[in-house]
């Protein structure tokens, strides 16, 4: 299922972690899932398997910021999460910035769907594409 140049991002959450998949060839992401966290425990059983099936030559995680950039409660999870993804699996995690992904996932399913478009699992999955399309644009303009 590999495809050379894929990307895997994750949008952390405390209940749970959207997971997007996209391709540095075609500059594109598309939602995957979102897993569950107990406890503040992601399932790690579960990221295994997203990661083995997809082979990702980067791994990207939504870093929450306030809106003057300054950091949250939440930012600090997210570090640790991001670096026990590298620890664990080895690979590359970058940390990219997720101001108002939630919000820009919420609207977008809901111009496609209405409220029954807006499921958490949705949303999650939803905001890890954002994050994931900001970065392959930010990826993308560096190419030229």
């Amino acid at each position: 299922m590999m495809a050379a140049g894929s990307i895997i991002a994750f949008d952390f959450g405390t209940r749970q972690i959207g997971v997007a998949i996209g391709q540095l060839i075609t500059f594109t992401a598309r939602p995957l899932t979102a897993c569950k966290v107990s406890d503040g425990v992601p399932n790690w059983r579960q990221i295994e398997f997203l990661l083995n099936e997809w082979q990702p030559e980067t791994v990207v995680v939504g870093l929450p910021l306030n809106m003057d950039g300054s950091e949250q409660s939440l930012t600090l999870q997210v570090r640790k999460f991001a670096n026990r993804l590298h620890g664990r699996f080895g690979v590359k995690v970058i940390l990219h910035d997720e101001r108002l992904s939630t919000v820009e996932a919420r609207a977008g399913l809901f111009e496609h769907g209405g409220y029954r478009a807006l499921a958490k699992v949705q949303v999650d999955a939803g905001s890890a594409v954002i994050i994931l399309e900001s970065w392959l644009q930010q990826v993308s303009s560096n190419f030229g």
